[in-house]
C-alpha cells in the first residue's frame, strides 16, 4: 500500500470558521460587559423619574395642603415640561433624541447625545406628558454600547452589535425580562432573516446581566417595577367564543385608534414646516403642547375621571381604568387621553410611542367588561397586545408581553391575545395600504 499523500487544505478549512466563532465569543463576552453599565444607567433613569414624580405629583400637593394636584399644577407642570425639553432639544446636542412618530429606533447613538435625550425624557416623563420610557431607554442604552465599543474597538459589524445589546440590557427591565426585551428588537429586525442571529447573541446576553442588576438593586432602593404590572389579578376561567370575538373587535378598533391619533400627530404638522423648524418655533409647539396636554387633564377631571389617568403613560392607571364602572368615564378618559397623545407626539417631547397605545387598548377592553361580563384579566391581556400590536406593526412581542404580564391569571386568555394582536397588525397594516398605497416610494 503506498502512503497517503498530505493533504494540507483539511486544517484551512477548520481554521476558517474558528476565526468567526472566537469574535463571536468575544462579543459576548463583551455583551456581558456592558449589560452591567447599561443596566446601571437605566436603573438610575427609572429612578430619576420615579423621584421627580413623586415630588412634583404627590409632594408638592400636599406641601400645599392638598391631596390631590390642584388645576394650576395639573396645567402648569407639563408646560414647565416643556421648557425642559426645549432646553434639552435645543441647547444640547442629538436634539433630544429621535421623534416618537418614528417608533421604536435601533440604530448606534452617540454618547455626546445621551444627556440631551435623558434630559427630554425626564421634562417629558416627569411632568406628565403622554409618551412612554422605552425609546429613550434603548437609546441610552445604546449609547452605553457605543461608548463600550470606543474602547474595545472591534470592527464595524462588532460596532453595531455592542451598541445593540446596551440596547438588549435597558430595556429588559421595562418589559418584565430579557425575553420581551429579547423579542421586540428581534422582531424588529426580522428582515434580515439568519444573518440576524449572531448579532443577537451579544444582546440577549447583555439582557439577562441587565436583568440580574435590576433584580437586585429593586429591594434595596425599593423603588416600583418601572414597567408595566397589573397586581391582584383574578384568575381568567377560560376562553369562550364570545371573548375570542371581542378579542377581534378589540385588536380591529385599536388599530383604528392607534391609527387616527398617528395621522392626527403628522397631520397637526407641529413639528415640521419652516416655523415649527426654528428655535423659537420648537419652544412655542412645546409649550401649546403642554399646555394643551394640561387642559385636556383637567377637563377630565371636571368630566368625572382623574387627571391622573389622562396625564403620564399610563401604565399606573391600567387597574383602575379596567375597574372603571363608568361607561361615560371610560369615554371621557380615553378621548382625553387619545387626544393628549397625539399633541405629546406632534409637538416635539421625547419618550416611547408603546405605553400609551397600550392604555388605549386596555382602555377599549374595559368597555366589554362593562357590556359583555369580560373578565378583567382577559381585558387586561387582549388589549395590551392589541395596542401594542397597533403602535409598533409587530406581532409576536405584543403576545409574548401580554402573556408574561397576566401570568397565570389569564393563562387561558392567550388564545385570546393571539387573536387581537393578529386583528390589530393586520387592521393597521390595512389601514395603511389605504393611507399610502405606495409604500415602496416612502424614503
Amino acid at each position: 500500500m503506498t502512503a497517503e499523500p498530505d493533504r494540507p487544505a483539511e486544517p484551512n478549512r477548520q481554521a476558517e470558521p474558528d476565526r468567526p466563532a472566537a469574535g463571536l465569543l468575544r462579543l459576548v463576552l463583551l455583551g456581558a460587559i456592558i449589560g452591567i453599565p447599561a443596566a446601571l444607567i437605566a436603573f438610575a433613569f427609572f429612578g430619576l423619574v420615579h423621584l421627580l414624580q413623586e415630588a412634583l405629583w404627590t409632594e408638592l400637593p400636599h406641601s400645599l395642603g392638598v391631596e390631590q394636584p390642584p388645576w394650576y399644577l395639573v396645567i402648569g407642570l407639563p408646560v414647565v415640561g416643556a421648557l425642559v425639553v426645549a432646553v434639552a432639544r435645543l441647547a444640547l446636542p442629538g436634539d433630544g433624541g429621535p421623534s416618537p412618530l418614528a417608533g421604536i429606533q435601533h440604530g448606534a447613538t452617540p454618547v455626546r447625545y445621551a444627556p440631551g435625550i435623558a434630559l427630554a425624557a425626564l421634562g417629558t416623563l416627569g411632568f406628565g406628558l403622554v409618551l412612554g420610557p422605552e425609546a429613550p431607554v434603548i437609546a441610552l442604552g445604546s449609547a452605553v454600547g457605543v461608548a463600550m465599543t470606543n474602547l474595545a474597538r472591534p470592527d464595524p459589524r462588532g460596532g453595531a452589535v455592542l451598541a445593540t445589546a446596551g440596547s438588549f440590557s435597558a430595556i429588559s427591565a421595562l418589559f418584565g425580562g430579557p425575553i420581551i426585551a429579547g423579542v421586540l428588537l428581534t422582531e424588529g429586525g426580522a428582515g434580515l432573516g439568519a444573518r440576524l442571529i449572531p448579532t443577537l447573541v451579544p444582546g440577549f446576553v447583555a439582557a439577562a446581566v441587565g436583568y440580574l442588576i435590576f433584580t437586585g438593586l429593586g429591594p434595596l432602593t425599593e423603588l416600583p417595577a418601572p414597567g408595566l404590572t397589573v397586581p391582584n389579578l383574578e384568575v381568567y376561567p377560560g376562553t369562550s367564543l364570545a371573548d375570542l370575538a371581542i378579542a377581534i373587535a378589540v385588536g380591529a378598533a385599536a388599530a383604528v385608534v392607534i391609527s387616527l391619533v398617528n395621522r392626527g400627530a403628522r397631520g397637526l404638522g407641529l413639528t415640521g414646516g419652516r416655523f415649527g423648524a426654528s428655535r423659537s418655533g420648537t419652544t412655542a409647539f412645546l409649550l401649546a403642547g403642554g399646555l394643551g396636554v394640561g387642559l385636556l387633564a383637567m377637563l377630565a377631571a371636571q368630566l368625572g375621571g382623574s387627571s391622573k389617568d389622562v396625564l403620564f403613560s399610563g401604565q399606573a392607571s391600567i387597574p383602575t381604568l379596567v375597574a372603571e364602572t363608568s361607561l361615560t368615564v371610560l369615554v371621557v378618559l380615553l378621548v382625553a387621553k387619545a387626544l393628549a397623545y397625539v399633541l405629546s407626539l406632534a409637538s416635539g417631547f421625547r419618550g416611547g410611542p408603546i405605553f400609551p397605545a397600550v392604555f388605549l387598548g386596555v382602555g377599549l377592553a374595559a368597555f366589554a367588561v362593562q357590556l359583555f361580563a369580560l373578565s378583567a384579566t382577559a381585558a387586561v391581556a387582549i388589549g395590551t397586545a392589541a395596542g401594542m400590536a397597533a403602535q409598533t406593526r409587530l406581532v409576536l412581542s405584543p403576545i409574548l408581553f401580554s402573556a408574561l404580564l397576566v401570568g397565570t391569571a389569564g393563562a387561558r386568555a392567550i388564545p385570546a391575545v393571539v387573536l387581537a394582536s393578529v386583528a390589530a397588525y393586520l387592521t393597521a397594516n390595512a389601514l395603511d395600504r389605504q393611507a399610502d398605497p405606495e409604500p415602496a416610494a416612502r424614503t
